[in-house]
């Protein structure tokens, strides 16, 4: 499994250096070449987004709402994870609307919108709208804010039916998100592909322009990032956990090794469970119901780098966006992030449905997929340090008496 990630990753990187050359070498010529690839990559990603937001999100309301119900804890969990991801998204968008790092970027797109929807909608239609009339309808029509609200609901009110029926449907549920989750894995092994025809096409048309705004993009992202790990969490972790973020940094080191090397949150969760209950003090209880539900669907990185991604992916096009039309983005990242999968490269997912819902051409992905893998690796160790701060913090505020401390890890 680690050998066939690594190859992808190695596969990545080729394609795109090997564009980059070709591009150099071979100018406008080889976009007879470079074009078809890149649509072919991007015609397979946009076959498995809705397919995939559907399975995934329905599957992880229910296994939210069947997971010892959805009772004190439960809220309390939500809650945590919500406002985290919250604070990290908020943190992302006052960093790219400071730097700008899309803004005046040459990058040869070939699709020039006039608008987006998300800016032309007052912030009550837009509402109004998520509600879908017809929910096959807008699954056909790609609407993918109507079809993120329907599976919320529809996974609520599986999680309400009688257990044996709740069982069905949610065993159903899981094996076509599994299902849809190898079909995502195909789609990943053809990005080298894509990688190699966009980037190819771009230095063909603009030179190496592009690359500076890339960088700045790059940077804006690892500083969010940072400032989430360094300064939010364990201020959370200090006065609401009531624990030395210095200790929970040392118990999680082999936790977070493993998730920068790996990018799967579900990977770390035995590293991650024991570190919280033997080092950090969080009863096995909470651990045992923050843990496994936080691997699914607290995903703090990936939230902060779709926004900052789909606002800098806007700047490239020329948008100015309000704060209004920002909040919207805010609010999909979230909804979105809930269904990221723990698996690497999902929040590359849910960024192309980020942009669908909001109207930016799915084109714009193709700017971030040359450095998407490498802010993976830190967005993953965010993702999984969120996980054990809420650990720790849910089992204060429920009051649970702390694991003796066994010093290791």
């Amino acid at each position: 499994m680690l050998a066939r990630k690594h190859t992808l990753t190695y596969l990545i990187f080729a394609g795109f250096f090997l564009g980059i050359l070709m591009g150099w070498l071979v100018g406008e010529p080889i976009l007879s070449v470079a074009e078809p690839m890149k649509d072919l990559f991007l015609r397979l990603l946009r076959m498995a987004i809705l397919p995939l937001v559907i399975t995934s999100i329905i599957s992880a309301v229910i296994q939210v709402g069947s997971s010892r119900g959805l009772g004190r804890i439960s809220l309390r969990t939500i809650t945590y994870y919500i406002t985290t991801s919250l604070l990290a998204i908020l943190t992302g968008q006052v960093l790219v609307n400071i730097f700008q790092p899309g803004k005046g970027a040459n990058v040869g797109l070939d699709q020039n919108p006039e608008g987006i929807g998300v800016a032309d909608q007052g912030f009550g239609e837009l509402l109004l709208n998520i509600i879908p009339e017809n929910p096959f309808e807008a699954m056909a029509n790609g609407d993918v804010l109507p079809v993120i609200f329907f599976s919320l609901l529809f996974g609520f009110f599986i999680t309400r039916l009688k257990t044996d029926q709740r069982d069905l449907m949610g065993n159903i549920f899981m094996a076509a998100f599994e299902a849809m989750m190898k079909l995502t894995s195909f789609v990943i092994w053809t990005a080298p592909i894509g990688v190699f025809g966009i980037i190819a096409a771009i230095v063909a048309k603009t030179g190496f322009d592009a690359f500076a705004s890339l960088g700045k993009f790059f940077l804006v992202v690892l500083a969010g990032l940072s400032i989430h790990f360094f300064i939010t969490l364990p201020l959370l972790l200090k006065y609401i956990g009531k624990f030395s973020p210095v200790k929970h940094y040392q118990g999680m080191l082999s936790a977070l090794l493993t998730a920068f090397s790996t990018c799967s949150t579900i990977v770390t969760l035995p590293l991650t469970m024991k570190a919280v209950t033997e080092v950090s003090g969080a009863s096995k209880k909470a651990a045992g119901f923050v843990l496994p539900i936080g691997a699914t669907i607290n995903m703090d990185g990936t939230a902060l780098y779709e926004c900052v991604a789909v606002i800098f992916i806007a700047q490239v096009y020329g948008f100015e966006l309000g704060m209004a039309q920002q909040g919207i983005i805010v609010v999909t990242a979230v909804l979105a992030s809930i269904g990221a999968a723990s698996i690497p490269m999902s929040g590359f997912i849910m960024m192309s449905i980020i942009l669908k819902a909001v109207g930016l051409p799915l084109e714009g992905v193709a700017i971030i997929l040359a450095v998407d893998r490498i802010l993976d690796m830190f967005r993953t160790t965010v993702n999984v340090f969120s996980d054990s701060v809420g650990a720790v913090v849910i089992s204060r505020l429920e009051g649970d008496p702390p694991e003796e401390p066994t010093g290791g890890t």
